[in-house]
């Protein structure tokens, strides 16, 4: 019968597929169904997987028997990782979303494929977006991982020779395109887009590493887009879609959260000076204190607020922190934690890192509707945090964080700061917060010097 769609079982599994990956989405949006979404996301992205094999005129078994192999690898990664080392796992998964693109493209690109010319510039353009994403997040696992140095690697003439590679893979992307495919033309994007991406992010400095994070994973959403539009696959043109524009979204609020442009991340070479003053002796008129008075001041605080930062991930103190705020809550105080958007090396890694330890999600503020009522605090502790708690970013125009929304720890009645030195953050600048006379330094490790602190509460 005319104008009748039959879907065969593939298409409903296909419209399953997407119809999972809005809802899934969608519940992530929320703390009390975050977990539910992701089940969602899942099981959505297995009923594309089944789809495409349904569609797919090909071996199934050898198909098969490499989603299993890639199934076991994930499963294992998943397993063994710790939640401090979340990050790095992040950027390889970003990735290898990348070079699952990339290599849709190359193959959309080589001779005998499909002539159609938009075809081919999709093709191309998934090229050089998911080789970026590729060798891009393989710079930034070295970086988060310290296999390389996390300081901004530049060199003079930088910024030409990118813009020259990116006009290479234009011209032969454009080529491919007007022309017929060839295998030259997907080699030469390739190259290109995996100079472009190492290049890109060498010159980014360890602490932006949230802003790269959340747009390398919008890269590699995009390239996924491409890539379902050049083989006509509309849950890989959603899934795409919908990791490119939130990831996109990510990243404006992680720019936000520091007073940047991402411009200025990207192409400033912002944090070359830090990688030089991670490890200094206490300077200036700073204030110590000793775990037995800290212990005294928090024993007697009523209300208390905990503020994590990347030390704390890197000290693997989130454990010892959870047990002190719940032994502070036995004692009658009331405790919250505030977590700044870019605390830590990816977007919500302080959210993973506290959520492990056990803090219930009830306890955790945002910034902005915390720093209001700071003022009412009795004491406020830093564990490892450093540049999104000084004062300077809010009071000195002549720092380079200026004008950056920090957490208000200096208005608190009483601020303990736990740190092991008097090092700077990425911004390679003093923190004025450590020299104000109601700051106290309990310097030491963050995971000892917290459990000392609780050996005095149950002694």
């Amino acid at each position: 019968m005319r104008g009748v769609w039959v879907l065969s079982f593939a298409d409903v599994l296909l419209l399953l597929a997407c119809a999972a990956f809005i809802m899934g989405l969608k519940q992530m949006g929320r703390k009390q169904s975050a977990k539910r979404g992701n089940r969602i996301s899942s099981l959505g992205m297995m009923a594309a997987v089944a789809g495409a094999l349904f569609q797919a005129e090909t071996n199934l078994i050898l198909i098969v028997s490499i989603a299993a192999a890639g199934t076991a690898v994930g499963v294992a990664l998943a397993i063994r990782v710790r939640m401090t080392s979340m990050p790095e796992l992040v950027a390889i998964f970003n990735g290898l979303g990348g070079l699952a693109s990339l290599s849709v493209g190359f193959i959309g690109l080589l001779p005998g494929s499909d002539p159609n010319s938009v075809a081919h510039a999709m093709s191309a353009a998934s090229i050089v977006i998911g080789g970026i994403a590729f060798s891009g997040s393989l710079v930034a696992y070295a970086k988060l991982a310290g296999h390389i140095g996390v300081a901004s690697v530049t060199f003079p003439l930088q910024l030409t020779f990118n813009f020259a590679m990116l006009v290479v893979a234009v011209a032969a992307g454009a080529w491919a395109t007007l022309g017929d495919a060839a295998a030259v033309h997907a080699i030469v994007l390739v190259a290109a887009s995996l100079i472009l991406g190492v290049l890109g992010v060498v010159r980014i400095g360890g602490g932006d590493m949230p802003v790269v994070i959340a747009l390398l994973n919008s890269y590699s959403g995009v390239a996924a887009a491409l890539a379902g539009t050049a083989i006509e696959s509309p849950a890989l043109i959603v899934a795409g879609t919908l990791v490119g524009a939130s990831g996109f979204m990510l990243t404006r609020v992680m720019c936000k959260a520091m007073n940047r442009s991402l411009s200025n991340v990207l192409f400033g070479g912002f944090g070359a000076a830090s990688a030089s003053s991670g490890s200094q002796q206490p300077t200036g008129n700073v204030t110590p204190v000793s775990v037995e008075d800290a212990y005294l001041m928090l024993e007697a605080a009523r209300s208390v607020v905990f503020v994590p930062g990347y030390g704390m991930a890197v000290a693997k103190a989130q454990h010892a922190v959870h047990e002190l705020s719940q032994l502070l809550i036995a004692n009658g105080c009331d405790v919250r934690f505030v977590i700044h958007p870019v605390a830590g090396r990816m977007p919500g890694h302080m959210n993973v890192l506290l959520a492990e330890a056990g803090v219930d999600y009830d306890l955790l503020r945002e910034l902005g509707e915390f720093n209001e009522s700071m003022h009412l605090t009795d004491v406020a502790v830093v564990i490892g945090a450093n540049d999104v708690v000084n004062p300077d970013a809010r009071d000195n125009p002549t720092s380079p964080l200026y004008g950056m929304p920090i957490v208000n720890v200096d208005m608190a009645r009483c601020t303990i700061v736990i740190k092991r030195g008097m090092g700077h953050g990425f911004a390679g600048v003093d923190n004025a917060l450590f020299t104000l006379p109601r700051t106290r330094m309990l310097f030491g490790d963050a995971r000892s010097s917290v459990a000392k602190i609780n050996e005095q509460f149950v002694a």
